[in-house]
């Protein structure tokens, strides 16, 4: 088995495997957290409008933090939207998701993928600099931060060297490194894949949890988020 066939087959199959269960594990584990039973009189019923308002209205800081963290946040929705855009919007990747569901939609223009491409690399690389020479978050940081910013990174990387080996795979040399640049690309992907519900990665899943939970309490007690 060459390596390719390896990170098309076994190693995809085991990085969804971990994946689905370790989601499923830390939702379990949330949902089974025993709730203080709450005595007090709901003052409305509509906890679900609730939980929904209080996912997008913590999308935006409170006003009197805006000026403290514009720019981090404005740089976090870059490489978060970023990344959004090279999963759904580039061509390989939409086949890759329709193969596994089914499901297809139309691609974006290679060139405007590429350069989504860049600017989220250089997006994630701006947010570890301004992590490591801020004292606070320096302090704060952990080895999850870290390990986390590099396996989102890496398929970034290696999804750029991988093209560029596709525009060098007219001769069998050209074609052999662009085997080698696409399994280094899936292997970095499912890596990230492993990690994701064990590290701080999971937000992107338990986000909408947490948010929906606290939004819907809220709402019981008749208070607005």
């Amino acid at each position: 088995m060459d390596l390719i066939t390896f990170a098309r087959g076994t190693a995809l199959d085991a990085a969804f495997t971990i994946f689905i269960i370790g989601i499923a594990w830390r939702l379990i584990a949330i949902f089974r957290h025993p709730v203080k039973r709450d005595l007090s009189a709901p003052r409305t019923t509509h906890t679900l409008s609730g939980a929904i308002r209080t996912i997008f209205s913590r999308m935006v800081p409170h006003r009197e933090f805006r000026a403290s963290t514009r720019f981090s946040v404005i740089n976090g929705y870059v490489f978060h939207l970023g990344l959004a855009i090279i999963v759904f919007g580039f061509l390989p990747h939409i086949v890759f998701i329709t193969r596994l569901t089914g499901i297809s939609w139309p691609a974006l223009p290679n060139g405007i993928v590429y350069l989504v491409a860049a600017i989220t690399i250089m997006s994630l690389l701006i947010a570890l600099m301004v992590r490591m020479n801020n004292p606070v978050l320096a302090l704060l940081s952990n080895f999850d931060d870290y390990f986390s910013w590099l396996v989102t990174m890496l398929p970034l990387a290696t999804g750029m060297v991988a093209l560029g080996a596709l525009g060098e795979s007219d001769s069998a040399l050209g074609a052999s490194q662009n085997g080698l640049a696409v399994a280094v690309h899936l292997l970095s992907f499912e890596l990230l894949l492993i990690w994701l519900p064990f590290g701080k990665l999971a937000h992107a899943v338990l986000v909408f949890v947490s948010r929906g939970t606290t939004g819907s309490q809220f709402a019981r007690k008749g208070a607005r988020t």
